[in-house]
């Protein structure tokens, strides 16, 4: 059995976290500001820390900095709603496991709970309760995006498409990839399906081994027919075409990174973010937002929460969309016995 301690000053996502630390048979310890976690980490030793960024008091890179300061080398989960990547960035520097952004479901909060601790009830122990070394993986830098592709040219391409604040890793071949996966954890590769003596196929497998939480994308030629079955069929999760196209790119950060911009969650609070007024982007803005409230509603009825307040300060208005969306979440809300406000 583990020890781990979580900071946050949000009940709910501290409910969130104890029932899953509970299901996976570590032993939780809470505190709701840097201070308190501080304070907690001084009385005992500790496996993880899963460590919100932003609390009164005493902030998630305040207490990680003064825990590095003296020499506490506890692993470090981040939860962060934060759109800016420029504190991810730091605190890698000071030394975190991986991060996870809010909201986040709790299969994800397992899983990378799973991969810093592995095993549960029934495991070994870990270094709180053995004295032992952190785990093997301790200090992995977390970064977006690894493309694996041959070519010089399509990392450039990809690079000046993908926002600055998203990271980006490169590997020409598959040696590369497999040493930079032992040495990083990702949130997406894409593999060519087209690289001189290497089955990407085979490639992939080798690298889901190692990153089993990441989403793996095959690039390949728009020219292929069937190419996304094809894809699918050697066991990748979808395709990215080339040449790129912006449109596409930009789809598929909205789908895998930028969800936590168009909804936000604290306690029972839902904040709907703002959307570029472009028809297009509007559809897309107004169709996620449908798709994440159902989760989020359950998170709230789950921390056992009366009401669910909806904040449409910066959500578009539009006589088309948004009068259906407010109705749908009304009904969501009563099916989850929620009152909406």
């Amino acid at each position: 059995m583990s020890r781990i301690l979580t900071v946050d000053d949000s009940r709910a996502i501290r409910a969130i976290v104890a029932k899953q630390v509970a299901e996976m048979g570590h032993e939780l310890a809470e505190a709701e500001d840097g201070e308190q976690g501080l304070q907690r980490l001084a009385e005992g030793r500790y496996d993880l820390v899963l460590l919100d960024v932003t609390m009164p008091v005493l902030d998630g890179p305040g207490m990680l900095r003064r825990m590095r300061d003296r020499g506490d080398r506890t692993p470090v989960l981040m939860l962060t709603s934060e759109s800016k990547r420029a504190i991810i960035a730091e605190c890698m520097r000071l030394g975190i496991e991986d991060y996870i952004l809010k909201p986040f479901k709790p299969e994800e909060l397992h899983a990378k709970i799973a991969k810093i601790l592995p095993g549960g009830a029934g495991a070994q122990p870990g270094p709180a309760a053995a004295a032992a070394a952190p785990e093997p993986g301790a200090g992995k830098a977390a970064v977006d995006f690894l493309l694996v592709d041959d070519m010089e040219n399509v990392a450039k391409k990809l690079r000046s498409l993908l926002p600055a604040h998203v990271t980006l890793d490169t590997a020409t071949g598959g040696p590369a990839a497999l040493q930079m996966c032992r040495e990083r954890t990702y949130r997406m590769i894409l593999v060519d399906t087209d690289i001189p003596d290497t089955n990407s196929a085979a490639l992939m497998g080798q690298l889901r081994l190692l990153q089993s939480q990441c989403a793996f994308l095959a690039l390949s030629l728009r020219s292929v027919q069937d190419a996304e079955r094809i894809a699918r069929a050697d066991g990748f999760d979808g395709l990215v075409c080339k040449p790129f196209h912006a449109g596409e790119l930009e789809d598929l950060l909205i789908k895998h990174f930028d969800n936590q911009e168009i909804l936000r969650a604290e306690d029972n609070l839902l904040r709907a973010g703002p959307c570029p007024n472009k028809p297009d982007r509007l559809e897309r803005y107004f169709r996620r937002m449908t798709q994440m409230l159902g989760p989020a509603l359950a998170r709230v009825a789950s921390a056992c929460y009366d009401d669910v307040i909806l904040d449409m300060s910066d959500m578009p208005l539009r006589p088309d969309c948004t009068p259906h969306l407010v109705s749908d979440l009304i009904n969501l809300a009563g099916g989850h016995g929620l009152r909406l406000l």
